[in-house]
């Protein structure tokens, strides 16, 4: 008799095959090999992965986790930092029948991707930025898959890998929040002009008589930028059928990202307006991010239908269709 629905997904996530028991020897073999390199990594990393001056911590993580919470500077905007990780593995699970059915062989190019990485990581010590160490961390975890087992699993590990970039804390992206503010700010001030709101502009702020709004730093719209782009990115590999399709509909995040920060603005001034100033600069302010974010991640979703529409076909179709109407 066949098992039932619920022992063959079961068997699907746990096998007697794998029992430490059910193990020959090159199996065990290969498994203390990687511990060894698992170990490896956590010396290099946790251990002697961050110099610099006047941070307790030597761990290259512990530095990264601490900037994804960190309110007094960017890093704030990479709180979504904590759940980068788990998607990369998730894609990887879902690919799992893929990385079992490609071919495997030792590649020597991936054995030059790791010297570069560990390269990578001597001049980030050598440069006190800890951020090169962690991008030579990510460079490890796809070269040493590639060196071991071949292009074919290399390629399915560009995208989890390529993903974790998302993980670190990019400082030169800072520099995007002054512009960015300054953008939404004039764009939003023109926007309420065209719609007979009589505002003045003087920098970042908004005055009018029925409110005073000032687009700080926090409201500039790089968080739900750089969280828009790193949905997009899993979506779009999903969705996508080729890679210039996925870059387009990646791409895509960045104005959309900028329009609602930008729409975000306008509804709190005119909440102000309808409402009180009380009502919109508090209540509304704290939540229309949730409700502006939802209208973007509806854009992109709609944007990647758009793309996978069979123009070719639905253009024939219409033609047909007009034809036989005529």
């Amino acid at each position: 008799m066949n098992g039932s629905p619920a022992r063959s997904g079961a068997a699907l996530i746990w096998s007697d095959r794998w029992r430490l028991g059910a193990l020959n020897r090159q199996e065990l073999m290969n498994i203390g090999f990687v511990s060894v390199i698992i170990g490896f990594l956590y010396v290099l990393y946790h251990l002697l992965g961050n110099t610099v001056e006047n941070v307790e911590s030597a761990s290259a993580f512990e530095w990264m986790i601490s900037r994804w919470g960190d309110k007094q500077s960017f890093g704030a905007d990479y709180s979504h930092g904590y759940l980068i990780p788990f998607v990369s593995l998730a894609v990887v699970w879902y690919k799992r029948e893929e990385f079992f059915a490609a071919p495997k062989r030792v590649c020597l190019w991936g054995l030059g991707v790791i010297v570069m990485a560990l390269a990578f990581h001597w001049l980030g010590a050598k440069m006190q930025q800890t951020r090169i160490s962690l991008i030579s961390l990510i460079m490890l975890i796809w070269g040493i898959p590639f060196y071991f087992f071949g292009w074919q699993v290399a390629k399915l590990l560009i995208f989890p890998c390529a993903y974790l970039i998302f993980c670190v804390p990019l400082n030169f992206l800072d520099a995007l929040s002054g512009p960015l503010q300054h953008m939404a700010t004039g764009m939003a001030h023109s926007m309420l002009g065209g719609l007979g709101i009589d505002c003045e502009r003087v920098g970042t702020q908004l005055i009018s008589p029925y409110f005073q709004l000032n687009v700080e730093a926090p409201c500039s719209g790089l968080r739900s930028l750089l969280a828009m782009t790193a949905l997009t990115a899993v979506y779009a590999y999903f969705t996508q059928g080729n890679l210039a399709k996925k870059w387009v509909l990646f791409l895509s995040s960045i104005p959309i990202a900028v329009a609602g920060n930008i729409g975000r603005i306008i509804s709190i001034a005119l909440v102000s307006i309808t409402a009180g100033q009380q009502f919109g600069t508090g209540l509304h302010h704290d939540w229309s991010g949730y409700v502006l974010f939802t209208v973007a991640i509806s854009l992109m979703v709609g944007f990647g239908k758009l793309l996978n529409v069979n123009y070719r076909e639905l253009f024939s179709t219409w033609k047909e269709t007009y034809l036989n109407h005529s």
